[in-house]
């Protein structure tokens, strides 16, 4: 059993950035492959961003590559999403997973533990 708990969520003008944290419980961090998902209000929960175990391999959806980087500190049991060049449309929840499989998971149904989600507003 894993859980996860966000932080870092919050209001900021369009341009801004924010770095989101993914906090980890258990000893078994590092065999899960991670990542990041976003829902914004009347929409489907989408992919943002994966990472592997080691954090060798990533991916980026179309919408934030070049703008968003995710990353992870085994030693610390936690996931980062840096979000720089903020726009309004990043506005949504955004909930990080934990997935058995050690890969980079692109999938939602591919991710067995959820966080509770952290809202990001961006205001233009």
């Amino acid at each position: 059993q894993v859980q996860l708990v966000e932080s870092g969520g919050g209001l900021v003008q369009a341009g801004g950035s924010l770095r989101l944290s993914c906090a980890a419980s258990g000893r078994t961090f590092s065999r899960y492959g991670m990542g990041w998902f976003r829902q914004a209000p009347g929409k489907e929960r989408d992919v943002v961003a994966a990472i592997s175990w080691s954090g060798g391999s990533t991916y980026y959806a179309d919408s934030v590559k070049g703008r968003f980087t995710i990353s992870r500190d085994n030693a610390k049991n936690t996931v980062y999403l840096q979000m720089n060049s903020l726009k309004p449309e990043d506005t949504a929840v955004y909930y990080c997973a934990a997935a058995k499989d050690r890969r980079t998971v692109v999938a939602g149904t591919g991710y067995d533990y959820w966080g509770q989600g952290t809202q990001v507003t961006v205001s233009s």
